[in-house]
């Protein structure tokens, strides 16, 4: 199904939403987490989809996975749906509407925001989410990406430290470590996951773009990955439902600074895309209320840059540059 956008482009929505309602129960006491116990000692594993709602990838491997009964043959494996309430809502007339009902759910991850006063709906739910991710020693965060045609892109939070992890899996071929949002603070950046001194190590992938079947396979592919690599599943079996080849090598791309909105009059002066080199320092980028934002030095790499309307405070596009 093709749709027009406000920005005059077309969506072509090659994924529907699945249905999750027989997975509400997961033996965990919260809706739509499930805990499986393998009843022998091991780590706690846990991947997560839906920390926005319209991100059907991360969706549709879960589902897949609980369809295979998937069993860890040691420790705890946690599957969550995160943003249930963002999911029911997803509408293919207008699937951007979805992402969350009042607030971002991947930016309410510090505890001064989780124990303060807000009471939004995302904050509910990270409330209930959170002793699951407090009791992941490894995390997997399914992610989609707004531009079409996005390559996949595996975020590895602020410090190295996951970077390991990343390698491990071998996919995605472009491996970030950045600085994270101003907005707030991410999942993967929450306690032990971002502290070097904890052994805990989380992972963000952004699958592809939103609603293309690739990014479905790349979520199916990349859990697969993640789960054989902890040894949380049989190695064969794992193999024998990969869906997507191995990139010829992995990329570090080392993010220096991110550029947020001042105003909602952001604008780019220039065509941009995902992952796009500009070989110039101080290019000129984009312009907020008089402000210009020029590219700080040469071989300067866009990391997800978004056309849609900013907020004041939400970041628009990360500067990076590919190392050695």
């Amino acid at each position: 199904m093709s749709l027009p956008t406000p920005h005059d482009h077309t969506i072509d929505l090659q994924l529907a939403p699945p249905d999750l309602r027989p997975w509400r129960e997961g033996g965990s006491g919260v809706d739509h987490v499930h805990v499986r116990a393998s009843g022998r000692p091991g780590p706690t594993v846990m991947l997560q989809a839906l920390t926005h709602g319209n991100e059907l990838c991360g969706a549709i491997a879960l589902d897949w996975l609980l369809r295979q009964d998937v069993r860890p043959l040691h420790g705890r494996l946690v599957l969550a749906f995160a943003n249930m309430a963002a999911f029911n809502r997803f509408d293919a007339r207008s699937p951007f509407e979805s992402r969350c009902v009042d607030e971002d759910l991947n930016r309410v991850w510090e505890d001064a925001v989780l124990h303060g006063p807000g009471d939004t709906l995302e904050l509910r739910r990270a409330r209930e989410l959170r002793p699951f991710i407090d009791s992941a020693d490894v995390l997997l965060d399914l992610h989609s990406m707004q531009e079409a045609g996005a390559p996949p892109l595996a975020i590895c939070g602020m410090t190295d430290k996951s970077l390991s992890l990343a390698r491990a899996l071998g996919q995605p071929e472009t491996l970030l470590v950045d600085t994270g949002h101003a907005g707030g603070l991410r999942l993967i950046d929450r306690g032990g996951f971002a502290d070097p001194a904890s052994p805990r190590q989380a992972l963000l992938i952004e699958c592809g773009a939103h609603w293309e079947a690739v990014s479905a396979e790349m979520a199916i592919d990349v859990s697969l990955r993640f789960l054989r690599h902890l040894g949380m599943v049989d190695a064969a079996w794992a193999d024998a439902h990969l869906r997507c080849p191995l990139p010829p090598r992995q990329r570090l791309l080392r993010v220096g600074e991110g550029i947020a909105a001042r105003s909602q009059a952001f604008q780019f002066l220039m065509p941009t895309h995902h992952l796009m080199v500009i070989p110039r320092a101080g290019t000129l980028l984009a312009e907020d209320q008089g402000h210009r934002f020029v590219t700080p030095h040469d071989d300067c790499v866009l990391v997800m840059p978004s056309h849609r309307a900013g907020q004041a405070g939400q970041t628009m596009v990360r500067l990076g540059r590919y190392e050695a």
